[in-house]
């Protein structure tokens, strides 16, 4: 069979979590809260982070870009999810399919990559101390930012282009409640040896090099804090990473988490289940990690909503 989307397919089927009817006012009021309470706690980190003068350093300009990810992560799949419980429809037409699942890799793919900046510049910031505002300018974390949103969208547009080439039969059932990549390549008709062969290679290197990165900065930041003799300056500089530290474990662990479960049930819905924690849960979880464990966040917030900050 020829590369193409022969069958001129235009819609598939998003079977989402359940297909039992009385389940899906629940799921709908769960859903909705967990968007509005993910929506609503990133933009509050971002408006505090622009409004207050304290928090335009590196590590809260990093912090808000990762905000904006992780609202734009959420709105690529729990809105369609929720018109598609209350029209009771499970359609998805088929360029609203790759559309969702570009824009889906593309923030996952920022995310990622923002963890593993951040990741840097709490090396820089606890290594190399005095030479923190020098090494992170705004020059640099610019160009991070910029690499970051880059790499992601090229990385997106790549797996993309591989699902068009690719060929479906009529009426096309997901066992999602949104476009994922590998079981969308897997419900495809024609030959998928090449999209496997692209999404393991770009997983091993976009995946693992990050958190390469990740391992590395924190093998640093560990030695550097040993060497402090004081208690108090250990728990100090371990403090400042804690947030991200938890971040990064709970991203990384829910992600693990969904492939397993992916590789263990194809034919059922764990895996869609599965994958609610880090499409939802982190991102909703993300703005409470940091905003309970960081002193500044928490004078920016309360400046930001009228509070008094003593």
């Amino acid at each position: 069979m020829e590369p193409g989307n022969d069958t001129q397919i235009s819609e598939f089927l998003l079977l989402g979590l359940s297909e039992e009817l009385e389940l899906q006012p629940l799921l709908f009021g769960l859903f909705l809260s967990m968007y509005l309470i993910t929506v609503c706690g990133n933009l509050l980190i971002i408006l505090a982070t622009i409004s207050d003068s304290h928090l335009h350093t590196p590590m809260y300009f990093f912090l808000s870009n990762l905000s904006f990810a992780d609202i734009c992560f959420t709105s690529t799949t729990v809105p369609k999810m929720l018109v598609n419980i209350q029209t009771q429809s499970k359609v998805i037409t088929y360029a609203g399919c790759i559309t969702q699942m570009f824009f889906f890799i593309l923030f996952a793919g920022v995310d990622d990559f923002l963890l593993t900046v951040m990741a840097y510049d709490r090396y820089v910031a606890i290594c190399h101390p005095l030479h923190y505002m020098v090494i992170m300018n705004p020059w640099l974390c610019g160009k991070l930012i910029l690499a970051s949103w880059t790499m992601s969208a090229l990385y997106a547009l790549l797996h993309s282009l591989m699902v068009l080439r690719l060929s479906f039969r009529p009426h096309v059932e997901i066992l999602h409640f949104y476009c994922d990549l590998s079981k969308v390549v897997h419900l495809a008709c024609s030959d998928t040896f090449l999209n496997d062969m692209v999404i393991y290679s770009a997983s091993v290197l976009l995946g693992g090099g990050p958190l390469t990165g990740i391992f590395y900065s924190y093998c640093k930041i560990v030695s550097s804090i040993r060497a402090i003799s004081s208690a108090q300056g250990k728990y100090k500089a371990f403090s400042t990473c804690a947030s991200h530290l938890l971040v990064v474990s709970l991203f990384y662990c829910t992600s693990l988490g969904v492939y397993l479960s992916a590789g263990a049930a194809h034919s059922s819905h764990s895996s869609a289940a599965a994958s609610v924690m880090y499409t939802v849960v982190t991102p909703m979880l993300n703005p409470f990690i940091y905003s309970l464990r960081n002193k500044d966040i928490k004078k920016a917030l309360k400046r930001l909503l009228g509070g008094k900050v003593y």
